[in-house]
């Protein structure tokens, strides 16, 4: 079913930029002046990207994304009509696009293919939408050029978004096998962020461009560009607090206190836990940095846990530990919800927040699937897996149990990080 869905998604992407290529091909560009106007700002706005790794795979050109909205909704140019029609604007579009990121490619940074399909089928939505009514007059007929002009095009691009949404959480669920609403969900709430201002460059952009010419093109684009500089500051910002809380929690593991890597092993399956739940982006956030922090409390020991395996402790020596470890993730500056998440890891689950239980049920199979029977053998996960099957009731929650035997059955962990909206 997910293949499938990919394949449809790139397939209707291909069939419209080969038949939007060849239609401009065989009949020429239409206002080649205008083309080349937006071509370039949508170059320019590919180029501009700076992000690296998976998020430049997946995270929106701003200022391209505005400028192939802007031309999708194009209707007049200094007040004279434009005669464009949907295939250009794919056909633009995709040439433009793919000229800004051919140095991103060189470095080995480009745009996922699937990044760019429905790059494809967004600004087509958009344009159908737009073009064939206006170049057919029943636009104007019905709306004019007034305040509903503004309304309908605000309408069309509230469609867009929602149709980017869709296949944004369509193409996500296909890539991680995470459930669709809660993809879709955070798919949403990212076009409030950044996505909100795309859209509304655009629609302004495209407004502009009908009273005073291309040369509101350039003037709309430069608050647009001042929030994308913001919002790459703000994601390198994000980065780097990440980073250092990682590092904290390497403290564990550098003390000797935990085998390596066991925190970052936690944090992944958390994680992976946390998206079969259907947790929204914050709440894995705060998931994922208690998850890296959960053993922190573990430096206050002066003689460490075998192993660093708390699974097996008494309760009231685990929540102590548990306890010593939020008070250290205060002091860190971390939310206040990963503290409590930290501190509360070893009371009753009944007590605890859904990520509190995620990352106890987590920490006891990586630490019984390692160490069961005292030594590390094949089949370790499957027998942690039933101890902890058998301590449903009491200790584990049976909803997060059978996730995580989900998430196993797939041989699915999560990359820790975060995972960019659409």
């Amino acid at each position: 079913m997910r293949c499938w869905a990919v394949a449809v998604v790139r397939g209707a992407a291909g069939v419209l930029t080969v038949a939007a290529v060849g239609h401009t091909v065989w009949n020429g560009l239409a206002e080649p002046g205008i083309a080349l106007a937006f071509g370039a700002l949508i170059t320019i706005g590919e180029l501009a990207r700076r992000d690296s790794g998976d998020a430049a795979r997946q995270q929106p050109a701003p200022l391209g994304s505005a400028g192939a909205l802007g031309y999708a909704l194009l209707g007049q140019n200094a007040g004279a009509p434009t005669h464009h029609g949907v295939l250009q604007i794919v056909a633009v579009v995709v040439a433009a696009a793919l000229l800004g990121i051919v140095p991103h490619i060189a470095r080995g940074r480009g745009p996922a293919l699937d990044h760019l399909a429905r790059r494809v089928l967004t600004v087509t939505f958009a344009a159908v939408c737009f073009q064939p009514l206006y170049n057919s007059g029943q636009l104007e007929h019905r709306v004019g050029q007034g305040p509903y002009l503004v309304l309908f095009l605000v309408f069309v691009l509230g469609l867009t978004a929602l149709c980017d949404a869709v296949l944004g959480a369509v193409l996500a669920g296909a890539r991680t096998g995470w459930p669709f609403a809660p993809l879709l969900r955070d798919e949403l709430r990212a076009q409030l962020g950044i996505g909100s201002a795309i859209c509304a460059t655009g629609v302004v952009m495209a407004l502009g461009v009908a009273v005073a010419g291309l040369w509101a093109v350039p003037v709309f684009s430069v608050p647009l560009l001042l929030t994308q500089m913001s919002f790459h500051r703000i994601t390198a910002i994000r980065t780097t607090y990440r980073q250092t809380i990682t590092s904290l929690a390497r403290a564990t593991e550098i003390a000797g206190y935990t085998r390596p890597g066991h925190s970052r092993r936690v944090a992944a399956l958390s994680v992976a836990v946390g998206r079969e739940l259907g947790l929204s982006e914050r709440e894995i956030t705060v998931l994922e940095y208690a998850a890296l922090m959960h053993d922190i409390g573990q430096l206050s020991l002066v003689d460490p846990v075998p192993a660093g395996a708390t699974a097996e402790l008494p309760e009231a020596e685990a929540r102590r530990i548990a306890g010593l470890g939020g008070e250290v993730a205060r002091q860190t500056g971390v939310p206040a919800e990963v503290a409590v998440v930290v501190e509360l890891q070893a009371d009753p689950y009944r007590d605890q927040p859904v990520a509190a239980r995620i990352v106890r049920a987590v920490n006891a199979y990586e630490d019984l699937s390692r160490h069961v029977g005292g030594a590390r053998h094949p089949g370790g996960s499957l027998e942690a897996l039933e101890r902890l099957r058998l301590g449903t009731g009491h200790d584990y929650q049976t909803e997060i149990v059978e996730c995580l035997a989900r998430v196993l059955a797939r041989g699915g962990r999560a990359r820790v990080g975060p995972v960019p909206p659409g």
